[in-house]
């Protein structure tokens, strides 16, 4: 069923009224361009203006069409014919204030780079650990407070960070790995609730990012959505512009704590042993005990299922992927398990559901052996595979391994 452009036409005018009443304010520029509304089944597509291909067609005050195959539809900044899109997978939240939330993250994301924060993608593989686990809900735990004026909101504030700086002490590339995500997805979900018209931020931040962070399967790539509007609202509130010279070599934990002039104790494992006692620190503890043991469980499974047995090795050259960031499995050393993702690459289109190994340095993709194989296609437990004319799916140098290659020609 196609997209309603009158919903459509309205989602573009609460777009454009947000980024008027910003005015640039928050980051020096306008976040308002080109926004793409997709449906995931059907691939339609309505835009807010015309294509540079002139794929779309105008229809009225709108521009519809179809989104080709090869690109991927999530909610995101991408670059496709021949403009840099803000694109939002339809339908959008039906409560205003989450709906604007979602638009102006996403529209931070088409200026990002404008503004001096390239895309990243740091690992964090440590906040899929119990420790990396534990101590980033503590942490949480004591910016919900300080967000909400606790009885003692220093030392919530001083609690956070004290939490922060012991769990980066634990694992060797935290610091940099979490700052650099924060100055990602951080930043983008700041904008959103900055810009969301809701009228009370600061508990939005808690029931929507905090609470319901710790609820995801996994904080890999998800916990910059927490910690990142929690640290803006409380760097917002000492009064000082933080933004204007803010870098992406930058900490909003160091930031907020020089502002606060809070001192770290010198022992941080003792101190925040004491202090966790302040937030059910030792429930949490055994729930995430609890985790764990699950977590050794599945990755014993997938290391049966991606790597032990007999593969599918898919090099990756112009990647575009398309996934859910809260549900990813890290494998350590040899890579992250994507439970589904759908990837677009020179050599076609991979579809899974099951599961699949990607490389330390996104330079190849594993699925189980294929267990269906034609010219075009390939089909496995959990995954399809439609390849490009060119290519196709041979043996791999390991018995019962395949790989994709180019056919000769």
């Amino acid at each position: 069923m196609p997209i309603d452009t009158a919903l459509a036409r309205q989602y573009f005018q609460e777009a454009r009224d947000l980024c008027g009443r910003d005015n640039g304010k928050l980051w020096s520029v306008s976040l308002y361009g080109p926004i793409i509304l997709v449906d995931p089944k059907t691939r339609t597509v309505v835009a807010n203006q015309a294509d540079k291909e002139g794929i779309l067609v105008k229809e009225g005050e709108v521009f519809v069409g179809k989104l080709p195959a090869k690109v991927n539809i999530a909610n995101t900044a991408i670059e496709w014919s021949g403009l840099q899109w803000t694109m939002l997978s339809f339908p959008l939240p039906e409560d205003r204030y989450r709906r604007a939330n979602l638009m102006a993250h996403e529209l931070w994301h088409r200026v990002q780079s404008e503004i001096g924060f390239p895309s990243a993608g740091a690992a964090n593989n440590h906040l899929d650990s119990r420790e990396g686990r534990l101590w980033m809900q503590l942490e949480w735990r004591a910016l919900a407070v300080a967000l909400t004026r606790g009885i003692d909101r220093r030392q919530a504030l001083a609690d956070a960070l004290l939490f922060r700086a012991y769990r980066r002490s634990l694992f060797p590339y935290a610091a940099s790995e979490e700052s650099e995500m924060e100055m990602h997805e951080g930043l983008a979900e700041y904008t959103g609730v900055k810009l969301s018209g809701s009228p009370d931020l600061s508990h939005d931040v808690v029931d929507y990012n905090l609470r319901a962070g710790a609820q995801k399967q996994t904080f890999v790539r998800s916990f910059a959505y927490a910690t990142g509007p929690a640290y803006g609202l409380l760097l917002d509130e000492t009064g000082e512009d933080w933004r204007t010279n803010l870098k992406t070599s930058d900490d909003l934990g160091t930031l907020l704590r020089e502002r606060m002039a809070i001192e770290l104790p010198q022992n941080l494992k003792q101190e925040a042993e004491v202090r966790a006692k302040s937030y059910n620190g030792e429930t949490l503890q055994a729930s995430e005990e609890e985790r764990e043991n699950k977590r050794q469980r599945l990755l014993a499974k997938y290391r049966d299922q991606l790597v032990e047995g007999p593969l599918l090795v898919i090099p990756l050259r112009k990647m575009q992927m398309q996934f859910n960031p809260g549900n990813l499995l890290p494998l350590e050393p040899l890579g992250t398990v994507y439970p589904d993702i759908r990837v677009v690459d020179e050599w076609g289109v991979l579809t899974v559901s099951k599961g699949a190994l990607m490389n330390p340095t996104f330079s190849r993709i594993c699925v189980s052996a294929p267990s269906t194989l034609s010219v075009s296609s390939a089909q496995g437990d959990g995954w399809t595979l439609e390849m490009n004319p060119g290519w196709k799916v041979e043996a791999g140098e390991r018995k019962g391994d395949y790989v994709i290659a180019t056919a000769p020609c």
